[in-house]
C-alpha cells in the first residue's frame, strides 16, 4: 500500500548529537527544540500557516511537559497548532510519523509537523509519595539510570537483551568488533567534503544558545563527544558483564539533540518541499514485540510488517538504516534476512553518532532519504528496537514527482 501523507523533501532537520554532559546538556530539550524548529521552518522558507497538526515526540520529561506539543508549537511561532505528545522509547521516531501521516490519512490535517526531542543528561529524579510507606517515606526513580538498568517486567538491563541475543545467535565478540569499525568508516562518508552529507539536512556550524536562548553559547561543527575506536583498542576492551561479548566499543553512548520533519498530503508536500520533482512516499509502517529480553530480535519482525505492508520483499530494497544500540542488533538482522551487514547504515548510525532515544529514529529517516536521494531514488527500510522488547519500522520510496 502506499500512505496518502508525503514527507516533502528537505521539510526535515536534526540538531548535532551531543555525548550526554556535553555542550546540550543543560538545554531544556521542548524549549531547545521549539528554537531549533523556529530557525529551521524559517531557514527553509516554510509558510508556517499551511501546518495545520503537531506531535511531540519525547522520552525523557522535562519540567512542563505536562504542556507538550501545544507548548512547543506556540514556542516556535505555530500557536495555531494542536496535536499529542507521545513517547515509546526508542521507537519514538517512527511512531510520530504514523501518527502525523493517519491525521492525514483521515482528512484531520493536511500538514503535520513532527518534532522529536530528548535530553539524557541530567534526568529527572522523580519521588513517588507513599504516605503509608514506613516513616510516610515514598519511592524515588533516576528516570534515565534506573530504566538502561532494569526492566520491570523481567528485572533485567537492556545490555542484557543483546547478550541474550548474541549468545543465543552465536554472535562474537570479534564480529561485533569488525563491525564497529565498519560504522566508523561509513560515518566517516558524511564528514567527508566538509560534512556535505550532514549539511543536506543540518544546519553547520551549529550555534548553540545558552540556557535562556538569548546569546550563543558555542558552535558545533557536527556531532560532539563521539569516540573513534581502532582494532588495537577494541581487541582490549573485556566484555562489561562476565562471560558475555558485550564490551563498551560494541554498543553506543547516551547524548542529547533534536530532530523534525513534516509530513503532508501530496499537495502541500509538493508546496512544501525544497526540490517539488522529487517525490518521497511512505509504503508502509510495521511494529513487532517478541519474547521477554530479547529486544535486538524484534527490529526482524517489525521490518517485515513493514515490506509486507509495503508489498514489496527485502531484495527490492535499495539502502538499510537501523537503530543499533549494539552492534548485536545489525549482525542479528543482517543473519536473518541473508544481507550484507557491511552495506546497512551509510553515513553514519546511532551505534556511533549516539543514543538520545526519541530523535534517534527521526535522524535515521531523514538521513535514509537524503542516501536515496543521491543514488537517484529507490525503495528505504528503516528498522529500531525499543524497551519492553519491541521496534518500529518504516518503508519509504524516494522517486521523481509525476
Amino acid at each position: 500500500m502506499s500512505y496518502l501523507a508525503e514527507i516533502p523533501y528537505g521539510a526535515y532537520w536534526s540538531t548535532p548529537f551531543c555525548r550526554w554532559q556535553g555542550s546540550l546538556a543543560n538545554l531544556h530539550s521542548i524549549k531547545f527544540a521549539a528554537h531549533v524548529a523556529r530557525a529551521e521552518i524559517a531557514r527553509r522558507n516554510i509558510d508556517g500557516g499551511l501546518i495545520d497538526y503537531g506531535v511531540l515526540g519525547t522520552s525523557v520529561p522535562q519540567q512542563h511537559v505536562f504542556y507538550g506539543l501545544p507548548w512547543l508549537t506556540g514556542m516556535a511561532g505555530l500557536d495555531h497548532v494542536s496535536g499529542p505528545t507521545i513517547g515509546q522509547a526508542c521507537a519514538t521516531g517512527v511512531r510520530c510519523i504514523l501518527n502525523g501521516a493517519q491525521e492525514i490519512e483521515t482528512g484531520q490535517a493536511t500538514a503535520s509537523l513532527i518534532v522529536t526531542a530528548d535530553r539524557v543528561s541530567n534526568g529527572p529524579q522523580v519521588y513517588y509519595p507513599n504516605p503509608k510507606g514506613p516513616g510516610g517515606t515514598g519511592k524515588t526513580e533516576n528516570w534515565t539510570m534506573d530504566n538502561f538498568g532494569f526492566d520491570p517486567m523481567g528485572g533485567h538491563s537492556m545490555l542484557a537483551t543483546a547478550e541474550n541475543v548474541a549468545r543465543d545467535y552465536d554472535i562474537t565478540r570479534e564480529r561485533q568488533h569488525d563491525l564497529v569499525l565498519r560504522r566508523q568508516e561509513q560515518y566517516a562518508d558524511a564528514l567527508a567534503d566538509d560534512n556535505a552529507f550532514q549539511k543536506r539536512y543540518m544546519t553547520l556550524p551549529f550555534d548553540v544558545p545558552t540556557p535562556n536562548f538569548k546569546k550563543i553559547a558555542n558552535q558545533l561543527n557536527g556531532d560532539e563527544g563521539l569516540v573513534t575506536s581502532t582494532a588495537e583498542g577494541l581487541a582490549k576492551l573485556r566484555p562489561v558483564v562476565a562471560g558475555g561479548t558485550i564490551t563498551f566499543g560494541g554498543q553506543t553512548h547516551p547524548a542529547d539533540g533534536n530532530a523534525a520533519m513534516i509530513v503532508a498530503s501530496p499537495e502541500k508536500a509538493k508546496e512544501l518541499s525544497q526540490d517539488s520533482n522529487i517525490q518521497v512516499k511512505i509504503l508502509g509502517i510495521g511494529q513487532a514485540r517478541v519474547e521477554l529480553a530479547y529486544m535486538p530480535k524484534a527490529t526482524v519482525p517489525a521490518a517485515n510488517a513493514a515490506l509486507t505492508q509495503a508489498g514489496i520483499a527485502i531484495d527490492q530494497i535499495d539502502a538499510i538504516k537501523t537503530h543499533n544500540p549494539f552492534a548485536v542488533n545489525d549482525l542479528f538482522f543482517a543473519d536473518q534476512f541473508g544481507i550484507d551487514v557491511r552495506a546497512m547504515n551509510n553515513f553514519g548510525c546511532s551505534l556511533i553518532w549516539g543514543h538520545p532515544q526519541g530523535p534517534m529514529g527521526m535522524r535515521g529517516v531523514i538521513e535514509l532519504i537524503e542516501e536515496l536521494a543521491l543514488k537517484g531514488g529507490g525503495y528505504g527500510l528503516f528498522s529500531g528496537c525499543a524497551a519492553g522488547d519491541t521496534a518500529m519500522a518504516i518503508v519509504i520510496q524516494v522517486t521523481d514527482r509525476k
